[in-house]
């Protein structure tokens, strides 16, 4: 194999493919990135078993050919290589060794047979449909902050994506949580996902979404089975294992009959929160939120460095309340918002509270409180 390709091509492939490697592993082949040269171009497949990568980039090949190496290896030379250089990948069959040359620089890095690379089985999927990524990139992107990172419950450590009914008709919805606050996030349902099954897409693969969706104008392919999930362009495919549960019936901890409606400015809101909790040295850093007319105040209290307040002028016309909430989860919601004012709906101290951005909901946010 001997190819040329561009430094800039190679290294947004390449750190696209180190993004599903993992850095340890017993596996040694899966340390490796697989690089197929044929035709006017070049594939670069990455895997840790759960999840595949494939970048298919322009190079000028003359030699056809494949072999795989060190995928952070490769990487960071690239990284290092000066703007604008012209990378010349050369694998030596005899020597086994890759041979990198760019401008004066020189390296040589060792290789592993193509043969023991894994390859995901291709398996027939369910359903297959286009969606802009636009779309996409907000669903997983509002959604993704509630992920749970707790083992145990494995089921949680995903977004659950299922056609729903909505508030306004059927839906492709993205659920995710982690038993102290939800996030539900509604698009209309693209031609011929009406018949999706729900899947629950792990936390690492939503991350490694985010590099498929950066492209306004894209459209993506998705394709889903019951086992896995298939995003793809021309150029770029991902593809996971879904996590093997059932998810839980997330619409039994949406509040329906909060009634005491708080309107805030989304911005103003946040950074008083933030300011607050600076007190605070725990970890949790419940803020206590009380509310009488048209007026917040936003207060941390802890005894071993100190207290902090803050009032807001905010739209509040229902009875006084008191309530706590954990300040991380305040921010991390608050930090959703798109519009100007986030809308919070309350019912008692004990119940969770209901957040969206105005009037709409097509995203919705849940938070538990806490005591304080």
């Amino acid at each position: 194999m001997k190819i040329s390709i561009e430094r800039a091509t190679l290294l947004k492939a390449m750190s696209r493919a180190q993004g599903v490697v993992e850095r340890r592993t017993t596996i040694p082949i899966l340390s490796n990135v697989l690089i197929e040269a044929s035709g006017d171009g070049a594939s670069i497949r990455a895997t840790d078993l759960d999840v595949e990568v494939v970048d298919r980039v322009p190079a000028m090949v003359e030699q056809a050919g494949a072999t795989t190496v060190g995928a952070h290896t490769l990487h960071e030379i690239v990284r290092k290589l000066p703007d604008g250089a012209m990378v010349s990948l050369h694998h030596d069959a005899a020597s086994e060794r890759l041979h990198i040359v760019a401008g004066r620089s020189h390296f040589s890095l060792a290789t592993l047979p193509r043969e023991d690379f894994p390859v995901m089985a291709s398996s027939e999927y369910d359903v297959t449909f286009a969606a802009p990524a636009p779309m996409l990139r907000r669903l997983f992107d509002k959604a993704k902050f509630a992920i749970s990172t707790e083992e145990t419950r494995y089921y949680l450590n995903g977004v659950y994506m299922h056609v729903a009914d909505g508030p306004e008709g059927r839906s492709l919805r993205c659920v995710a949580t982690d038993g102290h606050r939800l996030a539900r996030v509604d698009a209309p349902v693209p031609a011929g996902a009406e018949a999706a099954p729900g899947v629950i897409v792990p936390r690492k693969t939503v991350g490694e979404l985010k590099k498929l969706l950066e492209d306004d104008e894209a459209e993506i392919t998705v394709s889903i089975s019951e086992t896995k999930i298939r995003f793809a362009t021309p150029e770029l495919a991902l593809t996971s294992k879904v996590i093997d549960g059932s998810f839980p019936d997330y619409t039994r901890v949406i509040p329906l009959h909060n009634s005491r409606r708080l309107e805030v400015d989304a911005a103003d809101f946040a950074a008083a929160v933030d300011r607050v909790a600076t007190v605070s040295s725990e970890r949790s850093r419940a803020v206590k939120l009380k509310l009488d007319q048209d007026r917040l105040v936003l207060s941390v209290n802890a005894p071993d460095t100190g207290a902090a307040e803050e009032e807001l002028v905010v739209a509040y016309d229902a009875e006084p309340l008191e309530i706590g909430f954990n300040a991380k989860y305040l921010l991390e919601i608050a930090g959703q918002i798109e519009r100007e004012n986030a809308v919070f709906m309350f019912n008692s101290p004990g119940e969770p509270a209901l957040v969206r951005e105005g009037d709409d909901e097509s995203a919705v946010y849940v938070v538990m409180p806490m005591r304080v």
